[in-house]
């Protein structure tokens, strides 16, 4: 069994290695989902229980889901991203990282995996903003405190980005044959549509708001700018803090009172030529027969 586990774990290695991004992003959210039940769970067997690093919902101390409250951001900032790598069940997770695969690969067809990260990461900050202010603004919403987990409104973005992009592409699904892409964006759109005044209110919002980005996004690169330049320039920044300094090599830095050409009839190789010389007297005479310039010589050619 433990040869099976290792087997897995090296598996899932080169998977992580060799795969892009969509699977790299699949893999941050499963074990972000994972880990912590498990560290949980065995924390539990010796009571011991630490409330303010739970992430779930229905913790009213959580460090990581955003909040529609806008003076939480004053102490978790980072929640604008890292509620995006979370889910609130098993069930939650499984079907944004079936959506997520799907609209993930179709991406890349046309976009490059920095794009796709870039608007990830774009789109759930532009979501989580426009959750808080729907709080805020919303009559429906502002007699409600609400807080929000889950990956659906970047992969919504994802998703919607595509359609924009080629909405006649051709999606093969397992109980309705084939249809265009934009028919499978339209019909989740509008189911967010309607229940966003039923239930989940924020939740239907995010996603609409990631639907918007996804829109803003193409739109954006189509003419001429790319909106994820900024992400990759963070990320980039930071890598290149993290990289080994490499060292300096020492210029060699010529006399300047030596000549600058040879003179006419030398041999072009001088030192070579002064070694044979050298090693010929040491082969007729000995070592002890050369002059000490000769063995200083010998030495420093040595070095």
């Amino acid at each position: 069994m433990g040869l099976t586990l290792m087997g897995l774990l090296d598996d899932l290695k080169l998977e992580y290695r060799i795969g892009g991004i969509t699977q790299k992003l699949i893999f941050w959210n499963v074990g972000l989902f994972a880990i912590p039940l498990i560290i949980f769970s065995m924390l539990t067997l010796f009571d011991v229980h630490l409330p303010f690093l739970r992430w779930d919902i229905s913790n009213t101390d959580d460090l990581f889901s955003v909040s529609s409250n806008p003076a939480d951001l004053l102490w978790k900032p980072w929640s604008l991203i890292t509620y995006a790598f979370l889910h609130a069940g098993f069930f939650h997770l499984l079907f944004n990282m079936m959506v997520m695969y799907f609209s993930g690969r179709i991406f890349l067809t046309f976009f490059t995996q920095k794009q796709m990260f870039g608007l990830y990461i774009l789109s759930a900050i532009f979501a989580a903003l426009m959750f808080i202010l729907s709080y805020n603004t919303i009559p429906l919403l502002q007699q409600f405190n609400g807080k929000m987990v889950g990956a659906s409104a970047a992969i919504m973005a994802i998703l919607v980005a595509t359609a924009v992009y080629a909405p006649y592409y051709q999606v093969r699904l397992f109980l309705f044959g084939t249809v265009k892409l934009w028919h499978i964006a339209a019909v989740l759109l509008v189911l967010d549509l309607i229940n966003v005044s039923v239930e989940n209110h924020g939740g239907h919002v995010a996603h609409l708001a990631g639907a918007l980005f996804g829109f803003i996004f193409v739109r954006s690169l189509q003419n001429g700018t790319d909106l994820s330049r900024g992400v990759s320039g963070v990320i980039e920044f930071f890598q290149n803090l993290l990289k080994p300094k490499k060292k300096t090599n020492f210029k060699v830095h010529r006399n300047p009172q030596a000549p600058a050409k040879r003179p006419a009839g030398k041999p072009k190789d001088i030192t070579q030529q002064q070694i044979d010389d050298i090693l010929d007297k040491i082969s007729k005479s000995g070592y002890d027969s050369l002059t000490k310039e000769e063995k200083e010589f010998l030495f420093k050619v040595g070095k």
